[in-house]
């Protein structure tokens, strides 16, 4: 394995150890949204700051286009987040957010086929059916029984929806600026809608405890802006398809911190949808790296 694809892998696997830092400001008395608001300053924050030191170029934009900042800020990376936290605590899970999560590009899918006129093709229904399939799995509706909480189910495809919607209009912005000048004001203006709901709901004095700005500061620079760089270096020397395969050791390495951390239970049944869903996703993404 290059050093390149290496990045993408660490990348993943930083990305798929966040319900630490999560679980930990759960249990300080944190709701999702408050989280939401600690993941998206803190990273706004360092951003901004590094893009002070790295180009002050990169932070120029123009006022016409605050409203697509505005899509990827507040309606993709607010929205995911909350319902990605959301079903982190409802399903006591780190693992089937985390994959639910990567359902994202069957959503990009139909949304594209509506925006920007792309196809279905058969290797796209083929990985719709098996994502299906695999969420058939992963809920026991095949069994008669549940094996995941319906309502943190519902939460993590959420994530997935609100994920996607970043593709789609960060696919408008790319046509102006740099994924950094995108990724920074993107965070600037989640962190500028979700920052006052740090000081509502009487536990305002939590964030200034010395644990909730280290959680934070982790939350923020391990799994969120260090994981963006490394991605994003490793983008320069492999493909965008092979890189999105990559880095779906998230899930897995998900997995390894909710059996080995919280004693989290795989059962066959959640195994074989996991699986059944990592393959619609490799699937879709292989068919973008080889298909034309």
């Amino acid at each position: 394995m290059n050093i390149n694809a290496l990045f993408i892998v660490i990348a993943g696997a930083l990305w798929g150890i966040i319900s630490i830092f999560v679980n930990s400001l759960h249990s300080i008395g944190f709701s999702s949204m408050q989280i939401v608001a600690l993941r998206v300053s803190f990273s706004a924050i360092m951003l901004v700051l590094f893009l002070l030191i790295k180009d002050k170029k990169l932070l120029k934009i123009k006022l016409k286009d605050i409203p697509l900042f505005c899509g990827t800020g507040i309606l993709s990376i607010v929205f995911f987040n909350f319902c990605y936290f959301q079903a982190i605590e409802i399903t006591g899970s780190s693992a089937v957010p985390a994959l639910l999560l990567y359902t994202a590009p069957i959503f990009v899918m139909f949304m594209s086929l509506f925006l920007f006129k792309e196809k279905i093709t058969v290797v796209k229904a083929v990985a719709l059916l098996l994502t299906i399939l695999g969420m058939c799995f992963l809920t026991g509706i095949l069994f008669g029984e549940s094996k995941v909480n319906l309502i943190g189910f519902l939460y993590g495809i959420g994530s997935g929806f609100g994920y996607a919607l970043y593709s789609i209009f960060g696919k408008l912005l790319l046509k102006k600026y740099s994924t950094l000048t995108i990724t920074a004001y993107t965070f600037i203006t989640a962190s500028i809608v979700t920052l006052p709901l740090l000081f509502i709901g009487g536990n305002s004095q939590l964030v200034f405890r010395t644990d909730s700005i280290l959680i934070s500061l982790c939350l923020g620079v391990i799994s969120t802006i260090l994981p963006y760089l490394l991605y994003t270096k490793g983008l320069q020397r492999v493909e965008a398809g092979k890189a999105s395969i990559l880095a779906t050791v998230e899930p897995f390495v998900a997995a390894i911190v909710g059996v080995a951390i919280f004693n989290e239970a795989i059962t066959f049944e959640k195994a074989a949808g996991m699986i059944l869903i990592l393959l619609g996703i490799i699937i879709l993404n292989i068919k973008r790296e080889f298909v034309k």
